[in-house]
């Protein structure tokens, strides 16, 4: 997904929450009825960078935009169902976010989804390239200090090791002996895993998900209203290791990406996990490039 750890993350859904902004945003989720579509469709009404958010999936959000019409908040919310009200549900929209797919359940890995999730990503986007062509897209893929004041980033991809935190580029500074260092960094390399089986099959990691998606959602729109410095971590195309899409920090713009901020200095502790990463993430890269290709 979109990879970082809080860089001040609670500073950018206040961004999104505060109610200073003047924005007028459509925004279109794509589904919105999922256990992270709900809760992140809930963030996004919340904001005033947003006056308009259509809900769109293949069952019940007439209902959840009738829940959520009832929250006193400016943006204007519509639900749309099944396949042919999609293009209208994307008509117009300058962000559309995407959190539709099949969560994981104990004992499966994410390759164990991937045909069934990249249909629905692949469809999506498609649709989006026809009716909504200028849209920014944000696809949520299933990856003793102030937590909100600790900004780790993290590249690579978003399936085990190659979900690499550069601890080392932590700020604040933290130092750590090479065990726990070790441990640390295993935790949040299986972070999904560890709430998949503490909810023991009833469901994935949606609630933090689905703010991550309104963070990254409030950051993109910060940028296209012309704020500078917006920073956030995504998995794109990039010449910064031998793999064609590898994430890394992005500076945002009002078009989107302004520039790649690449890998930096790493650690050697961190130069060997991206080594061991490389070949995983090739494969993980080639099996989506074939499904893209099969798609046409």
């Amino acid at each position: 997904m979109f990879a970082r750890l809080t860089r001040p993350a609670s500073a950018a859904l206040r961004r999104g929450l505060a109610t200073s902004s003047q924005n007028n945003a459509k925004v279109a989720v794509l589904g919105a009825s999922g256990g992270i579509g709900q809760p992140l469709s809930l963030l996004l009404k919340n904001s005033p960078l947003v006056s308009r958010l259509n809900l769109y999936d293949i069952a019940h959000t007439p209902g959840v935009a009738a829940d959520l019409s009832h929250i006193e908040t400016r943006a204007d919310v519509k639900g749309f169902l099944g396949p042919e009200q999609l293009p209208e549900s994307l008509k117009d929209c300058e962000v559309v976010v995407i959190p539709a797919g099949v969560p994981r359940k104990p004992g499966m890995t994410r390759d164990d989804l991937f045909n069934t999730n990249a249909t629905i990503v692949a469809n999506l986007a498609a649709a989006c390239a026809k009716h909504c062509p200028e849209a920014m897209i944000c696809v949520i893929a299933n990856p003793g200090l102030d937590p909100a004041r600790v900004n780790v980033p993290v590249i690579g991809g978003h399936a085990g090791k190659t979900i690499i935190p550069l601890i080392s580029q932590c700020t604040p500074k933290v130092e750590f002996p090479q065990d726990q260092l070790a441990a640390l960094t295993g935790r949040i390399q299986e972070a999904g895993t560890e709430v998949v089986k503490a909810k023991a099959g009833a469901g994935s990691a949606t609630l933090s998900m689905a703010y991550a998606g309104a963070r990254f959602v409030f950051s993109v729109l910060d940028a296209m209203n012309g704020k500078e410095g917006v920073i956030e971590c995504s998995f794109v195309r990039s010449e910064e290791t031998e793999c064609t899409y590898f994430s890394t920090p992005l500076l945002l713009g009002k078009n989107g990406i302004e520039k790649n901020l690449g890998i930096g200095k790493l650690s050697p502790f961190e130069e060997k996990m991206v080594a061991e990463a490389i070949a995983e993430l090739k494969g993980s890269i080639k099996k989506g490039e074939e499904f893209a290709k099969s798609m046409k």
